[in-house]
């Protein structure tokens, strides 16, 4: 037991691939990356920097004495001088050359977006897998008839399957935002202190192409094609304003899914996954509480408000730079990842064991289909030769009397054995059974699960292959 606190994303929620690229080791390490790669870059342009420098540098890339670096960052206050300063111990002959040309940006901004780069791709292979899941059941699913809802009051029918796809399509829009931002992103590449590149064009006797080259070559060696064009000491934090708006979009679309689950399964249609020994309530043991859904719709709200931090921080930078964003940014941006990640592998699990009970939902259908019916009752009488205006009273009348009798006395809809006895209408109750199928009530829903799987769902899956992911939730 701990004694001091822990955030529960990295206790309770998150991945541990996701906590691993948040890491202060992936941090400090892809640091030293940076460091490597600068030198080989200027070594490559002309600089006096020898191969036996880089290979000293390439030894303790990932060996990083960290007792060392804090014990320097308590005397300079200074956490990229404390890290050159160590990396420096450990590489005599290459200390000199270390950072060369470089403000602390280089190493900080352009790590940041590396390791953003590789969380995003993380995202959209749990992303994926969510959309391959949930074609599955779609398809598995797009007969069966259920009661639609508008204002959650009963509408016409859909199918279950039909219902998937609404939240595959959401995610669709999610995974083309994804793709565009991760496409997008832009590395800070060589600016310098204030984005001018003064230092690395006195190092090169200014030569401007050389410098030109450098960043092209780093950049490069990142392996990033975009590198921000113009800059202060920073990227521009519309940037994270980018990122974080995509992971809210996400959180958006799992509350979705996440409160539509919660509504049917009140209704004890659709469940999400309940293991043989799970524990619904400490006090009602017969409970099946949605646990899972409730917490995407939590982590959800926090991912959809922490994203006002990007903007917020993004529109008060002064000038070339402040550093009122560095604070905010250490916290709001990685643990917007580790809660995304945390509600995607929810989302994953419960998508991959959702629960359908038929007769549940054929109950609820059977229950309001008599009041659907009526139009098609009424057509039908008038095509026997009845008034419809006649017909279009009586069967009002009868709606008000089988409402009045759900409603006020809790006994079943009686509307359709009503409409059989009364002989204006001219028809037994075989013949209105008929007309109450509910596979005539769902429009074309089954014809658009299938043609949204194959022309929206299955070219994306097929051009982004990816390994079935399982998640066992441990709480």
């Amino acid at each position: 037991m701990q004694d001091i606190y822990q955030s529960p994303l990295g206790t309770r929620y998150a991945s541990s691939e996701m906590q691993a690229l948040f890491s202060p080791d992936m941090k400090f390490r892809t640091w030293r990356f940076l460091w490597v790669i600068l030198a080989e870059a200027e070594k490559e342009l002309g600089l006096p920097i020898s191969q036996e420098q880089i290979d000293e540098l390439k030894q303790f890339q990932n060996d990083i004495n960290y007792e060392y670096a804090h014990m320097v960052e308590k005397e300079v206050r200074h956490d990229v001088m404390a890290h050159v300063h160590a990396y420096g111990a450990q590489c005599p002959k290459a200390k000199g050359i270390i950072h060369l040309g470089a403000t602390s940006c280089f190493v900080t901004d352009n790590a940041d977006i590396i390791i953003f780069s590789k969380a995003l791709n993380l995202v959209k292979t749990k992303v994926l897998n969510i959309i391959k899941k949930l074609s599955s059941f779609a398809y598995k699913y797009k007969d069966l008839p259920t009661l639609g809802y508008t204002h959650l009051q009963p509408a016409q029918l859909v199918t279950v399957g039909k219902r998937a796809c609404l939240w595959i399509q959401d995610l669709l829009f999610d995974l083309e935002e994804l793709s565009f931002v991760s496409e997008h992103l832009y590395i800070l590449g060589n600016k310098g202190t204030t984005g001018t590149q003064a230092s690395f064009l006195k190092l090169f006797d200014g030569d401007h192409e050389k410098v030109k080259q450098l960043e092209k070559l780093v950049a490069e060696k990142a392996g990033f094609r975009r590198v921000i064009p113009v800059s202060g000491q920073t990227y521009t934090r519309k940037q994270d304003s980018r990122i974080l708006n995509l992971l809210s979009s996400i959180a958006q679309s799992a509350y979705k899914f996440s409160n539509d689950l919660r509504l049917l399964q009140h209704m004890k249609e659709i469940e999400e996954p309940f293991e043989k020994n799970q524990v619904g309530s400490s006090a009602m043991a017969y409970k099946r509480n949605p646990v899972r859904c409730e917490r995407i719709s939590s982590l959800a709200r926090y991912v959809i408000v922490n994203a006002l931090n990007a903007p917020v921080t993004a529109s008060t930078q002064w000038l070339e730079r402040s550093l009122d964003d560095s604070a905010n940014r250490r916290i709001s941006i990685p643990e917007a990842f580790l809660a995304v990640d945390a509600i995607l592998n929810i989302y994953i699990n419960v998508a991959d064991g959702l629960v359908v009970y038929p007769k549940m939902i054929e109950k609820r259908v059977a229950d309001e289909l008599p009041f659907m019916a009526t139009e098609n009752i009424l057509m039908e009488a008038v095509k026997r030769g009845g008034d419809r205006q006649v017909l279009h009273e009586r069967i009002r009348l009868h709606s008000m009397a089988a409402a009045d009798r759900v409603k006020n006395k809790g006994l079943s809809n009686d509307l359709i054995e009503r409409i059989s006895l009364d002989s204006a209408f001219g028809m037994d109750k075989g013949e209105l059974n008929e007309i109450l199928n509910p596979g005539l009530y769902t429009g074309r829903s089954a014809e658009q699960v299938e043609e949204f799987l194959r022309d929206y769902v299955e070219p994306v899956l097929a051009a982004n292959p990816v390994n079935d992911i399982q998640v066992d939730l441990n709480v």
